[in-house]
């Protein structure tokens, strides 16, 4: 379905909502407004996003056939019906439905079947909240972001209260009763942004389109946050092209939105597309948005996540991309914007793909792992590197550890979830940083419960297929970057069984064993992209070393054999968790098994 666009201020009733719009797709409603939102339920329902909400909520009823369109009688649905309709919810909203049948001509219809209408209106107010439902406040002059608390309860929390409002006085006034249970759902938008256009100091040409986008600096999100987005895999990885993707793409301001994302040291500019808003703003549960003088300089990479049809054509039938603009010194990522790019996983992973591209470049080991520093009571602490692809364990295993290990454990802080880099330092110390604040797992592999117990703080995807995924904030940007010395590094091996060979935890006897089974990655997929079974990636890492190899095996090489001159435990971990019947039972054993080594038992 085609987006339908109106603008608010149009209708006289709404002059107080000056410079706002809204657009709806089948399943978003996006309101952009530089002012306020609705004060007076008059002016909500007379407003063009209420009259479009109804009217695409009765051609769903229609669809289904519904009894709930007998609230109409015999006259039949039709523009002057449903102008009849609004301005009926609008004096219902305000009296009972006895005064509202003496004062408007035709209400009688409606409320002729009381109960019934009062289902009808539940209808409409559920069909509303089945919406993602935005809010952009262009702060352009208006200075919006000096007073965020402000501008959010001028425009999010008054939204919501203001829908709960009408919804129970029109309900009351109809059914003339008051409900005995209240349940304060969110029901106005999920997620509200303040955005503003900043010159960043971009190099001549193709890039000072990008200073026309707004950029994001405060988000509101209402936890849970549960989306549905098209896709719940991703598949492919990102290629090094020759061209540079900004020469072929023209960006609309009113369709695209920037999220700044310190990763680790990095400023990457993540650019995407309205199609995409749910994933773009979710960034905020996964990366640090950057500040104010972080926008000074020239970010280290762009990303354009949604390029209109025509843009990344030229790069083949998958154009999942990026460029190394040596001259300018920066990285470009572009996607398409198409419905199977409408994962997660290709926001996080391309972002961090040009991150481990410039740590490379910088002489840098990145990993692809998680990262913890762990504190023993008595104290004794150890940093602990696990290496290894999706679905090898990583995360499961340190969360049964902080689960069984309360007696031992006197905390746990994470430095990376998923991604990170390595320095060698001019003493020969190895230290390790991370690149984000939250983490993206797989539901179905964490703790009974956990899920449950973290949800004040949740986005959830895809909640109802396979490879389901919640986004959590697991750490602070200070621990990310500080630079945390590595005493074990070990690698993740899902695959294979434990025997009087195999010990759940094996320590390498060199550097060349241990390079080998680094270097050859392999693991058990879980489902969490497209390929399935036993497979190999060269360090379990498509996101960058894949696509620099030659300059990337000079970088381990030299990491690997400084490990072994500065005495780190580095082995491997068999988690088991990609073996049926040992998803969690696996984890937990080796969980048992690293705490015991860190103990020195």
């Amino acid at each position: 379905m085609e987006l339908t666009t109106t603008t608010l201020s149009q209708n006289p009733v709404s002059e107080s909502m000056v410079n706002t719009s809204f657009k709806v797709t089948e399943n978003k409603v996006f309101i952009r407004l530089r002012n306020r939102v609705c004060d007076t339920a008059d002016e909500l329902l007379a407003s063009g996003l209420c009259r479009e909400i109804i009217r695409r909520a009765i051609q769903h009823l229609k669809k289904r056939n519904s009894i709930l369109l007998g609230v109409f009688g015999a006259q039949g649905i039709q523009e002057p019906q449903i102008e009849l309709l609004i301005q009926t919810l609008q004096l219902l909203a305000k009296m009972p439905a006895d005064l509202v049948m003496r004062v408007q001509n035709g209400a009688e219809v409606f409320l002729k079947d009381r109960n019934l209408f009062n289902d009808f209106v539940e209808q409409i107010y559920n069909y509303w909240r089945t919406f993602d439902r935005f809010i952009i406040c262009d702060s352009e002059g208006d200075g919006l972001d000096k007073r965020p608390f402000r501008t959010f309860n001028e425009t999010i929390e008054n939204l919501t209260h203001l829908v709960r409002k009408i919804y129970r006085d029109i309900q009351e006034n109809v059914v003339s009763t008051h409900p005995r249970i209240y349940r304060q759902v969110s029901a106005g938008a999920e997620i509200a942004a303040i955005a503003l256009r900043k010159d960043i100091p971009y190099p001549a040409g193709a890039y000072q389109a990008l200073n026309q986008i707004p950029i994001i600096r405060q988000i509101l999100l209402y936890p849970p946050l549960v989306l549905n987005p098209p896709m719940n895999k991703r598949k492919g990885r990102f290629e090094r092209v020759s061209e540079n993707p900004m020469d072929f793409v023209s960006l609309d301001r009113e369709e695209w939105l920037c999220y700044p994302a310190k990763v680790g040291s990095l400023l990457i500019l993540i650019y995407f597309h309205q199609k995409f808003f749910e994933l773009g703003l979710s960034l905020c549960n996964l990366f640090e948005l950057a500040g104010d003088e972080d926008l000074n300089r020239r970010p280290d990479a762009v990303y354009l996540c949604g390029v209109p049809e025509g843009g990344l054509e030229r790069f083949g039938p998958f154009p999942t991309v990026f460029y190394d603009d040596e001259q300018n010194g920066m990285l470009v990522g572009a996607i398409p914007n198409r419905e199977e790019f409408g994962y997660f996983g290709y926001l996080k992973k391309m972002v961090l793909t040009l991150h481990n591209v410039r740590k490379i470049q910088a002489g840098r080991m990145p990993f692809h792992g998680a990262l913890v520093k762990v504190f023993l009571k008595g104290n004794k602490q150890a940093t602990l590197l696990m290496m290894g692809d999706s679905g090898a364990g990583k995360s499961e295993t340190l969360e049964a550890m902080r689960e069984l290990g309360e007696e031992y454990i006197q905390d746990m802080i994470i430095i990376a979830d998923d991604m990170g880099s390595l320095e060698i330092t001019p003493s020969g110390e190895i230290l390790g940083y991370g690149t984000e604040t939250g983490a993206f797992l797989r539901l179905d592999d964490l703790q009974p419960g956990y899920a449950l117990g973290q949800i004040d703080r949740a986005i959830i995807m895809s909640a109802n297929q396979i490879n389901a995924r919640i986004i959590l904030p697991v750490t602070t940007f200070e621990h990310v970057i500080k630079g945390h010395a590595v005493d074990f590094v070990l690698y993740g091996n899902n695959y294979e069984n434990i025997d009087e060979d195999h010990p759940i935890i094996e320590r390498f006897k060199n550097e060349e064993e241990s390079f080998k089974v680094f270097r050859e990655g392999t693991v058990m997929s879980k489902g969490t992209t497209t390929s399935t079974g036993l497979v190999h990636t060269y360090f379990a890492n498509i996101f960058g070393p894949a696509q620099y190899k030659e300059e990337h095996e000079k970088v381990a090489k030299r990491f690997f054999s400084a490990f072994f001159k500065r005495g780190l435990f580095v082995g491997q971990m068999r988690t088991r968790l990609g073996m049926a019947g040992w998803e969690r039972k696996g984890p937990e054993e080796a969980a048992k098994e690293l705490l015991r080594i860190i103990r020195g038992i």
